[in-house]
């Protein structure tokens, strides 16, 4: 019984072996048309990564001008709570 299960394997590796043989090409170079794809998938690929790095740029810059109006917000603020309670002391003094 294990004589047969050697021998199918065995027969099973060939044919797999054989049909990856006859299943890959055998050029050797690629043809105009898939040069041209090529070319177009990496000009594309290399668009998309510079755009990429402007958008993360971009990016980087909105934040910062985030977090600068962030603090000019909370320095407004309290300002804004300094002059109230001047005002609240003013108004009490009088």
């Amino acid at each position: 019984m294990s004589r047969i299960k050697k021998l199918v394997n065995l027969v099973l590796v060939g044919v797999f072996s054989i049909s990856l043989f006859l299943a890959t090409g055998c050029s050797r170079h690629p043809n105009t048309e898939q040069i041209q794809k090529m070319e177009e998938a990496r000009s594309a690929c290399l668009s998309a990564e510079t755009k990429l790095n402007e958008t993360k740029k971009e990016r980087e810059a909105l934040e910062a001008k985030l977090a600068q109006k962030k603090a000019e917000l909370e320095d407004l603020q309290k300002e804004k709570e300094m002059i109230q309670q001047r005002l609240n002391n003013w108004s009490t003094q009088e």
